[in-house]
Parts: C-alpha cells; sequence; structure tokens
C-alpha cells in the first residue's frame, strides 16, 4: 500500500473530485485560449471561411499606430490607478483596521461599489463629469474653475477622468486585500514601539509596510491586470474617444473583432495583450521577491 493512502482507496479517487474543475478550466479558459491562438493566424471575418496567414497578423500590429496609440493609453492607465489602488487602499486599510465607533459599517459602505454594476457606474458618473454636472457645478461655485470642463469630451481630461472612476470603483476590494494583510500582523509589535516612543508614521513605515510587502505584491499584480484590460467604463462613458484619447488595449481588441470583424487580427492584439501582461507580472515577481517579508 502506498504511504498515505487510505485502506480500500482506488488510486484514482482523489482525481475525481478534481474533475468539475479541470472541466471548468478546459471549457472556459484551455479551449478558448488555444482557439485564440490558432485565429491569430488565420484572417477570419465570420462569413467568409477562414484564411492562414501565417505572422502576417503580427506584422499588422508593428504598422498600426492605433494599436501603439492604445498600449500607451494602458500604461498610462496602469500608472494612474497605481495610487489610487495600491497605495491609498493600504492607507484607508490602516484606519479602518482601527476599533473605531461605527468602522463596520464604513467598511460595508465602502466596499458597495465593488459590487455595483460597472454600467451603473459609468452611467451615475457621466452625470457627475457632464458640462453642468455636479464636478463642474462644485468647481465653478468655489471659483476653482472660471467655465465648465466637458472632461468626456476633451482630450485632455477623459482619460484621468475614467482612471478615477475605475479606481473609485475598486478601491474597496484592494482595501480588503490589505486589511486580511493587517490581521494577521501581532498586535504585540505595534504595542512594543508605542512603548519605544514610536509615532504612527514610523509605526507604519517600519512595521506596518515592511509586513505587508506580500500583500503589496498581489495589489500591484491585480491592478496592473485590472488596468491593461480596462473595457466598460470605456465602453459605456467614451467608446475609446475623444480622438483616441481614451482607447485602451482591452477596447481595441473588441472594437477589431466586433465593429470591424477582423476575428484574426483581434486575437493577435489579444495574444500580444496577454504576454505583456504576464511580463509585467513577471517584472513585479522579481521586484518583490527578496523583499517579501512575513510576520
Amino acid at each position: 500500500m502506498a504511504a498515505g493512502r487510505i485502506p480500500g482507496q482506488r488510486w484514482y479517487t482523489p482525481y475525481l473530485f478534481a474533475i468539475p474543475a479541470l472541466a471548468l478550466f478546459g471549457v472556459f479558459f484551455a479551449w478558448p485560449a488555444v482557439t485564440a491562438i490558432q485565429l491569430s493566424f488565420l484572417e477570419y471575418d465570420v462569413v467568409s471561411p477562414p484564411v492562414f496567414v501565417g505572422v502576417e497578423n503580427f506584422t499588422k500590429i508593428v504598422a498600426d499606430d492605433r494599436f501603439w496609440t492604445a498600449l500607451l493609453n494602458s500604461l498610462l492607465f496602469l500608472v494612474g490607478m497605481f495610487p489610487l489602488l495600491v497605495v491609498l487602499p493600504l492607507l484607508l486599510a490602516v484606519l479602518v483596521n482601527q476599533k473605531l465607533p461605527g468602522i463596520r459599517t464604513f467598511r460595508m459602505l465602502y466596499y458597495l461599489p465593488v459590487v455595483t454594476s460597472m454600467v451603473a457606474v459609468g452611467v451615475a458618473w457621466e452625470y457627475v463629469f457632464h458640462q453642468q454636472g455636479v464636478l463642474n457645478w462644485m468647481l465653478t461655485g468655489a471659483g476653482i474653475l472660471d467655465q465648465p470642463i466637458q472632461y468626456l469630451l476633451d482630450p485632455f481630461w477623459a482619460l484621468p477622468a475614467l482612471v478615477l472612476v475605475e479606481g473609485w470603483k475598486s478601491m474597496g476590494f484592494y482595501m480588503m486585500i490589505y486589511l486580511a494583510g493587517l490581521q494577521t500582523i501581532p498586535t504585540n509589535l505595534y504595542e512594543a514601539a508605542r512603548v519605544d516612543g514610536a509615532t504612527a508614521w514610523h509605526r507604519l513605515r517600519h512595521i506596518t509596510v515592511p509586513l505587508m510587502v506580500p500583500y503589496i505584491a498581489v495589489a500591484v499584480t491585480v491592478e496592473m491586470l485590472d488596468a491593461m484590460q480596462a473595457f466598460t467604463s470605456i465602453y459605456v462613458m467614451t467608446r475609446g474617444g475623444p480622438q483616441d484619447a481614451t482607447l485602451t488595449l482591452g477596447y481595441y481588441i473588441w472594437s477589431v473583432a466586433f465593429e470591424h470583424y477582423e476575428m484574426g487580427y483581434a486575437s493577435a492584439i489579444g495574444l500580444v495583450l496577454w504576454v505583456l501582461m504576464i511580463g509585467l507580472a513577471i517584472l513585479n515577481y522579481r521586484l518583490t521577491r527578496g523583499r517579501t517579508v512575513m510576520p
């Protein structure tokens, strides 16, 4: 009998429990991924039979100005969301980890946007950013602006506006990641630091942040993947405009596939995006691997 085997248990019994998960993985990930890779080497418009074109779709990417615009916007999206989804949620998590009156209600309210439909969020924020919306009313009333700005129609302001919406909606999710990490830090470390006269800033810098590195690494990875795939808010609020100012890779892939019916080319762009996200995840892992500290 093999070591660890329960008497009467067949060798394949544990694998039977994995079949449902493996089936879902195959249907919803492996099969679509293989199909996308195949399509990236084909010219296919849904109506006509697919034609093998080799690496033509990938060479087309190199000369596609809109692809490079979308890539740049996606990277700007990533950088813009970093303070909103990596830095600020950590500070909020430190706040809500305190024993304060009504803190549970605050946690629930702050997490509410996460479970709200992005379509509903986008429509609501469209009214905020409207020329006659709340934001312009507040800024002009305070004397900060002389005249209202059409944020979603301005090539300079449109992308920052979408970054703000995406960050506002997802901030609660990242806060909960950090909150879970904070609750694993032994309280006696903070008590000893207080006895030694450490201020709140020193406790944050020398205790909280070093011990939260594993959770920060997770947050950074998820933030990068979310930013590079941003789609719904763009579809609802700007459709990639104005003048491609909010055209991201996620939206460009959808546009090429379902507006221009170039399924092969869209799959090639999607494959490039997939490789790029894997590269970013590996880079983040290498940067944080040697700095990971656990309590």
